[in-house]
């Protein structure tokens, strides 16, 4: 897979994919990763991005000329991406969809955002990574392309991972996970896990994420069937594991 970004700060975007597991990806050729600096595609000599608005307004807006000119000289991968708070919200979804194209390309907006000819003109659709602002699209563009990446055959060690994890294809939130030690501090991994009856483990987990789903997360719980009498039957078997209480953030 082929992924092009283009931004003012390309190396924040590099180095973050340069290590762990999208670092190996890209040491192995599973995903062919490049970023442009939008600044090298300007005319005068401060390299110039942006520009004050037209009809007036606080902050600086970037200009269409770099933009365009540095896609277009890269033939960069399509759909073109922005990164807005304005776009449609990324989730597993959308990286599912993301992850059986043959590329992307994510553009980083900064300041007051991108002249809107660009987004007329160039941009395939806007993308949010949620009703948060930040100073530029960089972050949001690290997001999306690990959430890709790693959705691509090879990438992950576990092939199952990408199926039973959060927002996978159950639907669910993923169960709670435990290691070794068995006792620490005076608690204790659940008896089921350590029973070895691999059945009831597997019915223990679904319960679980049942549970977290139910009481972390109804919205998902309402894009689902009602439950199922061997759901209801889980769930009674099972009690759930305790969780954290809502933090109050104060007034």
């Amino acid at each position: 897979m082929r992924i092009d970004v283009f931004s003012l700060f390309p190396r924040l975007v590099d180095d973050f994919c340069s290590e762990s597991l999208l670092g190996r990806a890209r040491q192995q050729q599973l995903v062919d990763l490049r970023c442009h600096d939008l600044r090298e595609h300007t005319t005068d000599v401060h390299h110039t991005v942006d520009d004050a608005p037209f009809g007036g307004s606080a902050g600086m807006v970037m200009k269409a000329e770099p933009i365009f000119e540095s896609f277009e000289r890269a033939a960069a991968a399509r759909p073109l991406l922005l990164l807005s708070p304005g776009g449609r919200r990324f989730d597993q979804e959308m990286a599912n969809q993301l992850s059986r194209m043959d590329g992307f390309s994510l553009l980083c907006g900064r300041y007051e955002g991108v002249d809107h000819r660009v987004v007329e003109h160039l941009v395939d659709e806007e993308v949010s990574i949620g009703d948060v602002v930040l100073a530029g699209g960089e972050v949001g563009a690290c997001l999306i392309i690990e959430a890709v990446t790693r959705l691509l055959p090879g990438v992950m060690g576990n092939e199952t991972s990408s199926v039973t994890e959060s927002f996978g294809e159950s639907g669910l939130l993923e169960e709670p996970q435990y290691t070794r030690p068995a006792e620490f501090r005076g608690w204790n991994v659940p008896e089921v896990l350590r029973s070895g009856d691999h059945a009831k483990i597997e019915r223990w987990r679904r319960a679980q994420a049942l549970h977290r789903t139910i009481a972390r997360r109804p919205d998902l719980m309402a894009h689902r069937e009602p439950l199922t009498d061997e759901e209801i039957r889980l769930l009674e078997e099972f009690p759930a594991v305790p969780y954290p209480s809502s933090f109050s953030f104060g007034g």
